[in-house]
């Protein structure tokens, strides 16, 4: 079965047509449990957003900040396996026909196999897999795979990226570009500065592959400022805030629901 990199493309492209970015958002598996964390991404998805990505949870992470790990630690001490991932994509994608991604680091995939994490992946309906931490020039056996198996490789670059070796990323991954707006890890910031804009510049003279900003953005005019450089605008520690910050799990999901719609006014410009 192939998965839906080109479901993603299209989405992507549809936005663009209508003169706006498209609204991506983030949330773990398996928070506040396996059931809960599917329940989520539906919310996000049915308050506006365009594409989910789904993390991994993982318990060394290099992104992720204090908002996230929290999460993560909730959903690892629940007993989270990657077949409940798997779970979260398929299940979500069912509901909503919107792309899923999963974000991940390299380990777990590593021990869990690569041949058979994209055969899952793509079996599950899943668009593809952003990689933090995987070199561009050892990605060829992932990068083989998820080829094989129809899902986009989404690689990050940084404000510290030079030219060529934004051109050597950008050669080398599909779906679009995750272009982290500051150097550091996850979390909301007051502004999401001019370093994002300059970094989305130079990364389109590398390519024509959407390029998508996120670390820092919290708000629908954080939103706006980031939708008038970019193509997607990235959003994944507001959403998990939300729901560590209710007072039970209905509340969170109303709350995810209400600024996925927020933020899907500010990609619009009606922020």
């Amino acid at each position: 079965m192939s998965g839906n990199v080109q479901l993603l493309n299209d989405t992507l492209a549809a936005a663009k047509s209508e003169g706006r970015a498209a609204l991506i958002a983030y949330l773990p598996a398996g928070f506040p449990t396996v059931t809960g964390g599917v329940e989520a991404v539906k919310a996000a998805l049915d308050g506006g957003a365009d594409v989910v990505e789904v993390g991994l949870p993982h318990s060394d992470p290099v992104l992720d900040g204090p908002v996230i790990q929290t999460a993560d630690d909730i959903a690892l001490r629940g007993g989270v396996r990657i077949a409940d991932v798997m779970r979260t994509v398929r299940e979500a994608h069912e509901a909503t026909g919107k792309p899923i991604l999963v974000m991940t680091y390299w380990n777990p995939i590593d021990r869990y196999g690569v041949e058979r994490f994209t055969a899952e992946l793509a079996e599950a309906g899943g668009a593809g897999c952003i990689l933090p931490d995987l070199p561009v020039q050892e990605s060829a056996l992932w990068r083989e795979h998820a080829d094989k198996h129809g899902l986009a490789t989404v690689f990050v670059v940084a404000p510290s990226s030079r030219d060529a070796r934004l051109a050597e990323i950008t050669a080398a991954g599909s779906g679009f570009v995750y272009a982290a707006s500051l150097m550091g890890v996850t979390g909301t910031r007051e502004s999401v500065g001019a370093q994002a804009e300059d970094l989305v510049r130079r990364t389109r003279t590398t390519t024509d592959t959407p390029v998508c900003v996120g670390l820092g953005v919290s708000n629908a005019a954080q939103a706006a400022e980031v939708a008038r450089f970019a193509d997607g605008v990235i959003v994944g520690s507001a959403f998990v805030k939300r729901m560590l910050d209710a007072p039970d799990d209905a509340a969170g999901l109303e709350g995810v629901r209400a600024l996925a719609a927020d933020l899907a006014k500010g990609v619009r410009g009606q922020a």
